[in-house]
């Protein structure tokens, strides 16, 4: 459901960060403009709701959000603090914290970002068991890019056939 835009839907392509845009007031990722040049106005073309003028007026609204046990404002509050983007500090540690209580919920998004911190070593110690672990349990609930990892992983190890089936 996360690889498709909820107007149109059409298949956002990869990757999907470049070809859309994330709209924090209903936690939707947009892949179109349909809406926008069909109604000449600006407003959030899922949620009709006004676009916000500030960094701080976004943060304001993942936050409100993320008390309300949204997942996929977990997820991109954790993003904004591994970058340090929207005028927070930089925090690898409490992006690890909102995508390990996303992933409890179920928030494949947060798997996946987990078994990246997991590779890389950002805010955990690295652990490539572990990183494993995580994109399995994102792949299986359908997360393309997880898959993709699990089958890099397979690759290296000469497990061609394996590799294969996750690409």
């Amino acid at each position: 459901e996360g690889d498709f835009c909820p107007i149109c839907t059409l298949p956002i392509p990869f990757p999907i960060d470049k070809h859309s845009l994330f709209h924090p007031c209903c936690m939707t990722r947009i892949g179109c403009n349909v809406a926008d040049t069909k109604t000449g106005i600006k407003p959030c073309p899922f949620c009709r709701a006004p676009l916000c003028d500030t960094d701080a007026e976004m943060v304001q609204l993942i936050q409100a959000r993320v008390l309300k046990k949204d997942t996929t404002a977990m997820t991109q509050l954790g993003q904004k603090y591994l970058y340090g983007r929207l005028g927070l500090q930089k925090d690898v540690q409490k992006a690890v914290e909102l995508w390990k209580e996303a992933a409890e919920f179920g928030s494949i998004d947060a798997f996946y970002l987990l078994g990246n911190a997991h590779h890389l070593g950002d805010g955990v110690e690295k652990d490539a068991k572990k990183a494993a672990q995580f994109w399995s349990k994102a792949a299986m609930q359908g997360h393309a890019e997880s898959r993709y990892q699990l089958g890099w992983i397979e690759g290296k190890r000469e497990n061609h056939d394996r590799a294969l089936r996750h690409f």
